[in-house]
């Protein structure tokens, strides 16, 4: 077998390739693509653990929105939402508005369980207005609709401006009092002066026997006629 001469050998090797080298721009590169993909990674992470955590959340402030709800509601419900007034003619029944009037409803409430009614006069009786109940014996805002005369022609038709509404003087409210106004007609005005609480739903004809008492010129009875109690009802 012949040998091959080391001269040959080494013209052989330096035939060879030698391994590649990576240039540096190469390896910036391929270390910017695993950067940009680690943050990617990273941001797709927190995007969807936020988005969870967010509707976690959400779903929590629903349900304590519904419960919160749902206890009002019951508290509400629980309350009663009628009111039987006992007086010398007979009884007048009504509905209160929890709903649309919540806070003079409660106070309302609050004055029948300390009988701040029982006993209480009817001070005033304006013949197709109101009968007026309280502790005051000036006529104020019932003397003043009767200045302003009757519009019978130009009533506006709402359920507040209705006849047989219950409701109490603003300005005597805000200044402590409580008095209740039972209207006998429709009033244009009437979300002026009073706070509309509640409709009498049975007894009208007990309001209109009140109505038709006698009455001097400042339009207070001349024969004693008051409350005599309040009780309060669920249901009627």
């Amino acid at each position: 077998m012949a040998r091959i001469k080391p001269q040959a050998l080494l013209q052989q090797s330096k035939k060879k390739k030698g391994p590649a080298r990576i240039s540096v721009t190469t390896i910036i590169l391929y270390s910017l693509i695993v950067v940009v993909t680690v943050f990617f990674l990273y941001a797709t992470y927190r995007h969807w653990s936020q988005r969870s955590r967010t509707q976690v959340e959400n779903r929590q402030s629903v349900f304590k929105g519904d419960t919160d709800s749902s206890f009002m509601d019951s508290k509400k419900s629980d309350l009663p939402g009628y009111a039987i007034l006992d007086t010398a003619k007979g009884s007048i029944t009504v509905e209160l508005f929890k709903d649309s009037s919540p806070e003079v409803v409660d106070q309302f409430l609050d004055l029948c369980h300390r009988g701040h009614f029982n006993g209480m006069l009817f001070r005033h009786v304006i013949k197709h207005y109101v009968i007026q109940a309280g502790d005051s014996d000036k006529l104020e805002a019932a003397e003043d609709w009767t200045l302003k005369g009757k519009h019978y022609s130009q009533l506006d038709t709402s359920l507040k401006h209705e006849a047989f509404m219950l409701g109490t003087s603003k300005k005597k409210r805000d200044n402590g009092a409580f008095e209740l106004f039972i209207t006998t007609a429709p009033i244009p005005d009437l979300n002026e002066k009073l706070i509309v609480f509640g409709k009498v739903v049975k007894g009208e004809d007990i309001v209109q026997e009140i109505e038709e008492v006698d009455t001097d010129e400042h339009y207070r009875p001349k024969s004693s006629i008051a409350i005599r109690s309040v009780t309060l009802k669920q249901s009627v």
